[in-house]
């Protein structure tokens, strides 16, 4: 990342050494003032030059010290951090501050030839007590609560401060696009509120400017096209809900803002969704597969998969500005997601999803030790939580007592059931109860097994599927003294990896999937025999059946459904897809105007009256 050196002040910023009991130096400044700032780790971050900094979160027995100690008779400006232990002796954690400035003083000596001081004063007290610090621990210290603390270096004194609002961590995204939301990541805040905390805006041509100018204020800024070719700075000041600052952070890209790709097709779609639904009684529901980093970053993926796609067009921090700012213009209130990477689900789309003006919660489901898997946002507005449930079809099928008679019918065949068993698929459950009303929605998510020859495989995760949906609905109404199941309506969502003409929609939109389905002989060896599936539910496809969701040169087809339970729900409207022209345009997706190899399915639904 880059850095600012201001008139003001030079960067100073310390962030948690990761080493347990390793004092570290942090580079000297050659500016004086009150306050200064260095380079760590990419950020910057104002230390007051009057304030040590003491901070202990409370379940740790870590001790960070930081403070700067500038002395022109000792030729010496620098900051020193120093990791030390909450039941450490003081007097020892002193001799250990006293050591390590006498140690870089006698090294400034060598090369100045100047004769170091023989002994460097380091003491505690307080202006309002005349206890002996020394003879205890920080952790007796901090449980007396004593005021007027200060430490003293040489002649030097400073204010003591105890766990002050703090920036541990920061970042801003290596891509920034004209047009687009843009949000700092990994934004982690101790001893302090994020919305206590304030956030500016600012942009010059150069990382190294002096002058920076305002352009907005918050978490989040709306990247203007006259921006393209700055580069941003993101200011944090962190603050507790009593009001009090800590230590200013700054952030500078590392590159300057670039232009809007064109034209997405997605944004066309937003003009079928302006606002938020306004009927307590309807509800927007958004499902996509966003294409895992963890898939699109492979050799695999660049060199056969998505071989027509340009390889920055499949870096993720290309591709999340892309996603973010095409499920934040639905203004849905479910989004229903597939291959969520846990690392963007906690970074990006909380960041972005959670807070102000969006709203969401969001809760994620991971696929087995996968590092992604599925993941629900609702709007707290809109819904209350009463549960969530996370279901691997795989190890569980053999054990729930709700899969038995499924299970009696498979488990003859090794093969079959050592292959099921194995699987990391995940079925996610929420039940909702919609706010200031008797309606309830259990929403479903799943991204079912993709290999081509596991049609069997995938027809049968989704008859354990529909077996525990009904058996969380049945439930629910007692758990939670529903007046009646007709009060719940069901909306199950995801990338299923099968067509339409699978047993999977034959399923779920005619509520039975027969023995003699062609599904059952997808794999010969696994093949099922005497296996009739059935649901309860009268389920439609809020999009039909279009030709395309997924679209690549190796496979294009319908592989995402929005299914609903129509006899709860009545369809109000379907955003309209991407045409094929615009699917192909560069051979495939992704591409540099679609972030994934899906596209996303939203539809509008409204209960209908009992």
């Amino acid at each position: 990342m880059g850095f600012i050196k201001s008139a003001k002040s030079l960067a100073v910023c310390y962030l948690r050494n990761k080493i347990l009991g390793t004092d570290i130096f942090a580079r000297s400044s050659t500016q004086c003032g009150v306050s200064f700032s260095t380079r760590f780790l990419g950020s910057s971050c104002s230390i007051n030059m009057e304030k040590v900094y003491f901070r202990n979160a409370s379940d740790s027995k870590d001790l960070d010290i930081v403070f700067r100690f500038v002395n022109p008779n000792l030729n010496i400006n620098r900051e020193f951090n120093f990791r030390r232990q909450m039941n450490e002796p003081i007097n020892a954690i002193l001799a250990r501050i006293q050591s390590n400035i006498q140690s870089r003083l006698a090294k400034s000596s060598k090369k100045s030839k100047d004769k170091p001081p023989a002994e460097i004063n380091v003491r505690l007290y307080s202006d309002s007590c005349d206890d002996n610090f020394s003879e205890m621990t920080f952790d007796e210290l901090f449980a007396k609560v004593p005021t007027g603390l200060k430490l003293q270096v040489v002649d030097t004194v400073y204010d003591m401060v105890f766990n002050p609002p703090w920036i541990a961590s920061l970042k801003l995204p290596s891509c920034i696009l004209a047009g687009f939301v843009v949000y700092p990541t990994n934004v982690q805040i101790q001893f302090g509120e994020r919305q206590h905390s304030k956030g500016l805006w600012y942009k010059a041509k150069r990382p190294t400017d002096t002058e920076w100018a305002l352009c907005g204020e918050g978490f989040q800024y709306l990247v203007a096209p006259e921006d393209v070719g700055y580069h941003l700075k993101f200011e944090l000041t962190p603050r507790n809900e009593q009001g009090a600052d800590g230590p200013v952070v700054e952030k500078i890209s590392n590159s300057a803002v670039q232009a809007a790709p064109g034209h997405c097709p997605f944004q066309a779609r937003h003009r079928h969704t302006p606002n938020y639904l306004s009927d307590s009684n309807e509800i927007r529901v958004v499902t996509y597969n966003l294409l895992a980093d963890l898939y699109a970053s492979s050799d695999y993926a660049g060199k056969t998969l998505f071989s027509y796609c340009p390889a920055k067009y499949l870096q993720i921090d290309y591709r999340k500005p892309l996603f973010i700012n095409e499920i934040i213009g639905y203004n849905s209130d479910l989004i229903c997601l597939q291959e969520v990477d846990q690392r963007i689900f906690d970074f990006d789309l909380r960041e972005i999803l959670e807070q102000p003006p969006y709203n969401y919660r969001g809760i994620m489901a991971p696929k087995g030790k996968c590092a992604e898997g599925v993941a629900i946002f609702f709007r707290t507005s809109r819904f209350e939580l009463l549960d969530s449930q996370v279901l691997h079809l795989g190890s569980k099928i053999s054990v729930l007592p709700v899969f038995e008679s499924l299970w009696n019918k498979i488990k003859a065949n090794t093969q079959l059931a050592e292959r099921i068993c194995d699987r990391s698929t995940t079925l996610q459950t929420c039940l909702l109860k919609i706010r200031g009303s008797e309606n309830y929605v259990l929403v479903a998510n799943t991204h079912l097994y993709f290999h081509p020859d596991a049609d069997h495989i995938r027809l049968l995760q989704m008859g354990f599927s529909m077996l525990f949906i009904e058996h969380l609905i049945n439930k629910a109404v007692k758990d939670f003294n529903i007046s009646s199941r007709q009060n719940i309506g069901l909306i199950f969502c995801g990338d299923f990896n099968s067509v339409p003409e699978c047993g999977i929609y034959k399923l779920m939109t005619e509520k039975l999937a027969e023995e003699c389905l062609e599904d059952w002989r997808s794999n010969a060896e696994e093949a099922v025999s005497n296996v009739q599936l059935s649901q309860p539910f009268q389920m439609t496809s809020a999009c039909g059946a279009p030709e395309y969701t997924h679209y690549t040169t190796l496979f294009s087809g319908c592989l995402d459904y929005i299914f609903y339970q129509n006899d709860r729900f009545e369809l109000i409207q379907y955003v309209p897809l991407p045409t094929e022209e615009q699917l192909k345009a560069n051979a495939g997706i992704p591409s540099a105007v679609f972030p994934s190899d899906h596209v996303a399915l939203v539809a509008d639904l409204k209960f209908k009256a009992n």
